[in-house]
Parts: structure tokens; C-alpha cells; sequence
């Protein structure tokens, strides 16, 4: 009987579930798109219970799309979306309120009080993270103090807190499993990178209650089964964060591989492999997985605004009627003639950090036409991206031959061939674009012996389409020197 491999992939604007047979091919997908709350400006708020029943939908579709029988799914993988919080009862297992998201900067107040304490080099230290509202700390925290008598339940251990994929695994296993991997643990703030556990002196910071956290697991194992939702029960054997589990997908296993996701800002991971590396160049340090008590650590750099930028071009100045006309509208003029455009729409990421930046365009002519912006947006994407590279290269020493990409916009040739051409590196379009979900199916499948090792999974790496540099070196600095000028210009302002 042929076996197949269910990922679960919650996102934050919808779940999705695929089915993936030994050959890495997709076999049935299923998605539900999911709503936001904005309850104030700089707030994002979901509904944990909607997230819950989203996921039992696409499951149950996902599989009646194959036609297969519920036996013929080895084990179900997790990947979710990072650092969105949630907190529940115990008995209940209801949310004591709207699950906070990734984005959400409601949070924000405790990072500025503890930056000015001086505590951030400290948390840097021992989390890899910078001291941001980015992450589940403050959240939790922010949880705790706004719902009524939240802390004292939360020290009484009648209340459990999670990121989606414990949230997700608690439900699935009827409250069996109370825990989460080393990828969505490391992005809490609450974890020591060099224990891989819990940190006390953190934990006292933050004020937050051990015996409401999740138990920290392995990436790949069989945690508890998924049980009542299908006539049978089934093995759930990955947990992993979204970017690492792209980083997996994209068979990215050698220290240097590095994959960027062309999503609606950028997200670009580098294996360092065993080494932590604490970066002097504005980058985050996170682990990628851990199997069978290996780990693998990362390097990380966000783009606020990528794919965002594209949709702005049609959105907002309607120059373009959908987003994928702008490769063909790019290609209409020879250049940019000299235009540079810094889509800084909500401030700078990596390697800058420069959260009250706003966008700009330079270098605009009579001349200059709607092809000569398409085009200098879509080049942007690809020098902040170089920006990002440069910064791994510097601190981790290694060099970066070929990047792995990912995401909607690296259907775009033009912007994939000028990615090349600035980075002097391949760039590398894998046939399938679901590399989120597969990863988290990799680690799955790893997990029951679906696939033997990392090895056979390498051999099933498919490349659409490899772009070379071929860009003349004197060009390209002009370009590059262009581009320095324009992001010194914004952060004057």
C-alpha cells in the first residue's frame, strides 16, 4: 500500500494542508484563508479557535482530494507560523484570548523599558534575538498582565501557553502533548541557544511561569498521535518554524547553504551547522533543527518589503493591473535610467534596523517612465537581499556560491537573473514552490523511516531553473554604488 506524508502548513494568512508522496510530488492541496483583527494601530490579532478548525478542514479535504484511505498517511509534519502566541486553560482548552501575531507591535512597551535598563546585549547574548516585540516573550507577557487574573492561573499551572504548531499538536492529540521543537523555541526569547532549554535568569526577567511552556522536543519525531480525527490514529513527527522548515525543503544541509523566500518581505537563513554564530552585522541567530540531539544552527536576516513592494506598484500607484506584469514591463526599457527606489514602506530590516525609515525614490527624470520604477522596485529586492548576503559572508567567513530561492516573486526571471548578477552567485528555482510544507514533510517522513536519511532526500531535489551571473564587474559596481547612496539618503530622514 503506497504511504504519503500530510503536512500541515499555518500560515498567517491561511492554513494549508499537502500531501507529498516518496517522490517529493505534491498530491492534493487544501487551503482556507484566515482574518486578522487590528483592534488598534500596530496591532494583529488572530482567533486561535479559527486556526484550530481551519487546520481540521483542510486536513479532512486534503485527503479526500487524494481519493486515498486514512491508513495510507505514514505521519503528519507541522510548520507554522513563528512567534504568534497563544495561552489557554488547561481543562478547557480554551484561549483566554485572541492569539497575538508575529507582527503585532502591541507588545512594545516592555522591549523599550528593558532596552533602556540596558538589558539587551544580555538577551542577545544568551537568545541570538535582538530585543524586539518581534518575538513571544513580550507577548506572553503582554498575555499575562491585560487578561484578568491571567498570571496568578498561569503560577496556580492552570494555564498553557504555545506557539501555533503546540497550540496545534495540543489539539490534535486531545491535550496529550504539551510541546514544542528547538526551531519555534529558539524564536521565543525565552530559550538559551548553548542549553537549548528554558533559561531561569530569563524566565525571572520576563516574569513568566515554567510549567506553562511547552516541553522542548526534537525537530523530527513522533511527539503523540493525532487522534479522533481520522478512523485511525496517525504519528505526529515534525514541529518546525516556517523559514527553518523552507531551509530544510530547500535541501539546505551544508554549512553555507543559504535559501531566500521571495514572500511579502524577504526571509533569508543560512546553516552555520554546529556553530553559533552571534552576528556583528544586524543578523539574528536561531537553531534550524535538531535531529537525533544534532543541531543545526542559522543565521537570519529579514526584508520588510519585498513582494509587498510589487503590490504597492499595483495597488497603490496602479501602475501595474497584477503583479505578475512586472517582469514583462521591466523588460520594456533597456534600464533603470538611473532610478532607485527604497520600498522602505515600514522601515529597514537586516542589516540595518531602522524601524522609522520611510520609503523613497531617487534619480527621477522627465524622462523616467512607469517601466523605469517597475524595474528599480523589483532591482531593490534584489540589492536588499545582497545587503542581507553580504552581512552572512561577514560573519560567518564563508562564501556563498548559489542561493536557493523561493516565494511568489521568484517566479520573476528579471528579478532572479539580477539577484545573479548582484550577488555573483547562482540562483536556484526549485521545481516545486511549496518548500515550506515540503520540509516540514521531510522532517516527518525522516522521523518514521519514510525516508532513510538526508541523503535520499537530496536526491530528490528538483531545479526548475538555474540563473548565472553574467553581468560586466564595472557595471555592477556602478549599480551597487547607486544603490549605497539611495539607502544613505533615506536614513537621513
Amino acid at each position: 500500500m503506497q504511504k504519503y506524508i500530510l503536512a500541515i502548513d499555518q500560515g498567517t494568512t491561511s492554513t494549508r494542508a499537502i500531501l507529498f508522496d516518496k517522490d517529493s510530488n505534491m498530491i492534493a492541496v487544501a487551503q482556507k484563508e484566515l482574518e486578522n483583527y487590528y483592534p488598534q494601530p500596530g496591532w494583529v490579532e488572530q482567533n486561535a479557535n479559527d486556526i484550530w478548525a481551519s487546520t481540521v478542514g483542510v486536513m479532512i479535504e486534503a485527503v479526500a482530494k487524494a481519493g486515498i484511505r486514512e491508513e495510507q498517511i505514514a505521519s503528519i509534519g507541522i510548520t507554522n507560523q513563528r512567534e504568534t502566541s497563544v495561552v489557554w486553560d488547561k481543562q478547557s482548552g480554551q484561549p483566554i484570548s485572541f492569539a497575538i501575531v508575529w507582527q503585532s507591535r502591541q507588545s512594545d512597551a516592555y522591549c523599550v523599558q528593558l532596552k533602556q535598563e540596558g538589558k539587551e546585549a544580555w538577551i542577545r547574548e544568551k537568545t541570538g534575538l535582538l530585543l524586539d516585540p518581534y518575538f513571544s516573550a513580550s507577548k506572553l507577557r503582554f498575555l499575562l498582565d491585560h487578561v484578568e487574573g491571567a498570571q496568578q492561573r498561569a503560577e496556580n499551572g492552570e494555564l498553557l501557553f504555545g506557539t501555533m504548531d503546540s497550540w496545534l499538536l495540543w489539539k490534535l492529540t486531545k491535550g496529550k502533548c504539551h510541546m514544542t521543537d528547538v526551531s519555534n523555541a529558539s524564536r521565543t526569547m525565552l530559550m538559551n541557544l548553548h542549553t537549548l532549554d528554558y533559561d531561569d535568569e530569563l524566565l525571572k526577567l520576563w516574569n513568566i511561569p515554567r510549567c506553562m511552556l511547552p516541553e522542548i522536543r526534537d525537530t523530527s519525531e513522533v511527539y503523540g498521535m493525532c487522534s479522533g480525527l481520522f478512523d485511525v490514529d496517525i504519528p505526529i513527527a515534525s514541529l518546525v518554524g516556517d523559514q527553518q522548515a523552507a531551509l530544510f525543503g530547500q535541501t539546505c544541509f551544508a554549512a553555507g547553504n543559504v535559501k531566500n523566500t521571495y514572500g511579502t518581505g524577504c526571509f533569508l537563513l543560512m546553516n552555520t551547522k554546529e556553530h553559533i554564530i552571534h552576528s556583528q552585522n544586524g543578523l539574528l541567530t536561531s537553531v534550524g533543527w535538531r535531529i537525533g540531539k544534532k543541531t543545526d544552527y542559522v543565521l537570519e536576516g529579514s526584508v520588510f518589503v519585498a513582494g509587498a513592494a510589487i503590490q504597492w506598484l499595483r495597488d497603490g500607484l496602479q501602475i501595474l493591473k497584477k503583479s505578475s506584469e512586472s517582469e514583462e514591463r521591466a523588460l520594456a526599457v533597456d534600464d533603470s535610467a538611473g532610478v532607485y527606489v527604497v520600498p522602505s514602506f515600514t522601515g529597514l530590516g537586516a542589516p540595518y534596523w531602522k524601524p522609522k525609515v520611510k520609503g523613497a525614490m531617487f534619480g527621477l527624470t522627465r524622462g523616467t517612465k512607469q517601466e523605469h520604477i517597475i524595474r528599480a522596485t523589483l532591482e531593490a529586492l534584489a540589492y536588499q537581499t545582497n545587503d542581507v548576503l553580504n552581512a552572512m559572508k561577514e560573519d560567518s567567513g564563508l562564501e556563498i556560491k548559489r542561493l536557493q530561492v523561493d516565494g511568489g516573486a521568484s517566479l520573476n526571471n528579471y528579478l532572479l537573473q539580477f539577484q545573479s548578477d548582484i550577488t555573483q552567485a547562482s540562483v536556484i528555482r526549485s521545481t516545486i514552490s511549496e518548500t515550506t510544507a515540503l520540509g516540514a514533510a521531510y522532517l516527518a517522513g525522516l522521523a518514521v523511516g519514510y525516508w532513510k536519511d538526508q541523503e535520499e532526500i537530496c536526491s530528490h531535489f528538483q531545479a526548475s531553473h538555474e540563473f548565472v551571473p553574467n553581468m560586466e564587474a564595472s557595471q555592477r559596481e556602478e549599480l551597487l554604488t547607486g544603490w549605497k547612496r539611495a539607502i544613505h539618503a533615506v536614513m537621513q530622514f
